[in-house]
């Protein structure tokens, strides 16, 4: 008899919410998500010590201001943790842009883009990315959107 896991793999797309590279190897999800939470969680991981060391290397050569490239080491791991994930999933990568950008649209959608630049700079093509918006986003977008 199939496990409960694989019963739902036949109505629904399973997508891992962790950052555990080896969860999702063991549960074979479709897509996967990152979101700074994870990344938090993930950064305590042995495999991830390299991922950081490069991502501040990648934020030292692009600036020199420090605020800069806090920001710039952390839109890099977000994408080298979804690099690492994508290689174990068929589907697609979904990365939050932080959410402390979600009562300005023009940041949100300016950090959306720089994350897909990166995961491109990376050889990930977009039809294999999403990016996740905080609702507030949504809801500010919508209206005008809709208006």
């Amino acid at each position: 008899m199939a496990s409960l896991l694989e019963q739902l793999k036949t109505m629904t797309t399973i997508v891992a919410d962790t950052g555990e590279v080896e969860a999702i190897k063991t549960l074979k999800p479709v897509d996967a998500t990152t979101n700074p939470s994870l990344l938090l969680k993930a950064s305590t991981l042995p495999q991830c010590e390299p991922m950081i060391a490069e991502a501040i290397a990648y934020a030292k050569a692009n600036s020199s201001d420090k605020d800069q490239q806090i920001e710039d080491a952390v839109d890099k791991l977000a994408v080298l943790v979804g690099l690492e994930i994508q290689k174990h999933i068929p589907g697609r990568i979904s990365t939050e842009v932080d959410a402390s950008l979600s009562f300005n649209i023009d940041k949100m959608v300016t950090k959306g883009k720089k994350i897909i630049s990166l995961y491109n700079e990376a050889g990930v093509t977009n039809d294999r990315v999403l990016i996740k918006l905080a609702s507030t986003c949504f809801l500010l977008c919508w209206g005008q959107w809709t208006s």
